[in-house]
């Protein structure tokens, strides 16, 4: 594991924030898809504040209603895909100014996190302490984690620009150890981070992954108040919320639209091979249609791909159903094959699937 940070972080005793989620699980080596869970990211969160026991996510907090309003259900469903794809870590320059919460993405609409209110769920954290960042790996990949906090002078009346916030990361960590199996709540990557000091009241956590793979980065916005508090959430839930902590142990139900994606090697030639990914709604509601996404990690080219459609950039692929499998009832299954030629063999690919 490699690990270089701006801030100094203390080894030992996990602080304050650290201590409400209880004790770490034996770690698993660091190997994208995911968001910020602790300080909560506004897409994680929001989805926390609209699940319900029909698996369907409707909203409490009026600042996630107002998100969903615009940008739709699905920025729910997928949580964790504020990304893009072509993004190689860039910020200023690349994410227009007032669209850094939703990256400017272009798999999803995010646009709906970037509104700016002052009701959005928020983490509650004491200036200058020592927390444990914990960020959900939903697919795992390296890369580098970069935070960066807002200055004294924003407000959460205007939207977010890149002068809001201050111009170096108060934490960097690269390839931290995580726990979990990808593809649930409960799988993350975890570091400790000393917050900035001299902060109070409510401020902004940018944080972006970087991915060392490929050009994939991810973005997100966490609100955040500096009142002296201990990693307690407020803004959630039927009743306004808490304060509540995010959960550490594993649902019993993974609600809502949810699918996976397993392949399988068909046959194999000098130079290539035939693949098979088999599409599951793993979900408790129907899905009306999904993606899936790989990369290929030692060099790879699609050659030609059935049953679905796809788009390759670099290493890597991401395939969307066709029109007449795209509809999945809950537990149901539809499969696409391909072909792709290689410079070496390929065993397996880790595909991961989203809803759409």
């Amino acid at each position: 594991m490699r690990q270089r940070r701006r801030a100094v972080l203390a080894g030992g005793a996990l602080g304050a924030a650290a201590a409400v989620f209880g004790a770490v699980l034996t770690a698993a080596p660091a190997s994208a898809h995911g968001a910020m869970m602790m300080p909560g990211s506004r897409t994680y969160l929001c989805w926390k504040d609209g699940l319900s026991s029909t698996g369907q996510i409707v909203p409490n907090n009026p600042a996630c209603a107002a998100a969903v309003a615009q940008s739709g259900a699905n920025s729910l469903y997928n949580w964790f895909a504020v990304l893009r794809s072509d993004g190689a870590g860039r910020m200023r320059g690349f994410i227009p100014d007032g669209k850094l919460c939703s990256a400017d993405a272009k798999v999803y609409d995010f646009s709906g996190f970037d509104l700016a209110r002052d009701d959005w769920p928020v983490t509650h954290l004491t200036a200058g302490a020592q927390i444990q960042m914990r960020y959900n790996k939903w697919a795992a990949h390296p890369g580098t984690f970069r935070s960066y906090i807002t200055k004294d002078s924003w407000s959460p009346t205007r939207p977010l620009t890149w002068d809001d916030l201050e111009e170096q990361p108060f934490d960097e960590v690269t390839d931290p150890p995580s726990v979990g199996s990808p593809g649930s709540e409960s799988a993350y990557y975890y570091w400790n981070a000393r917050l900035p000091s001299g902060k109070t009241g409510r401020h902004i956590i940018y944080s972006v992954w970087q991915r060392s793979d490929s050009q994939e980065t991810f973005y997100n916005c966490s609100d955040v108040v500096f009142d002296g508090g201990n990693g307690e959430v407020t803004g959630i839930g039927p009743d306004g919320g808490g304060p509540t902590t995010p959960p550490t142990e594993t649902p019993t139900q993974q609600p809502g639209a949810v699918c996976t994606a397993e392949f399988r090697t068909v046959s194999t030639w000098d130079g290539g091979f035939q693949g098979e990914v088999t599409v599951t709604n793993s979900g408790t509601v129907p899905i009306n249609g999904w993606k899936v996404h790989w990369t290929f990690a030692g060099g790879g080219t699609v050659d030609g791909l059935w049953s679905g459609s796809y788009t390759q950039n670099g290493a890597d692929v991401e395939v969307t159903n066709a029109s007449w499998n795209g509809s999945l009832a809950v537990g149901a299954s539809t499969t696409f094959g391909f072909t792709a030629k290689t410079s070496s063999a390929v065993s397996d690919l880790d595909t991961h699937c989203m809803t759409s």
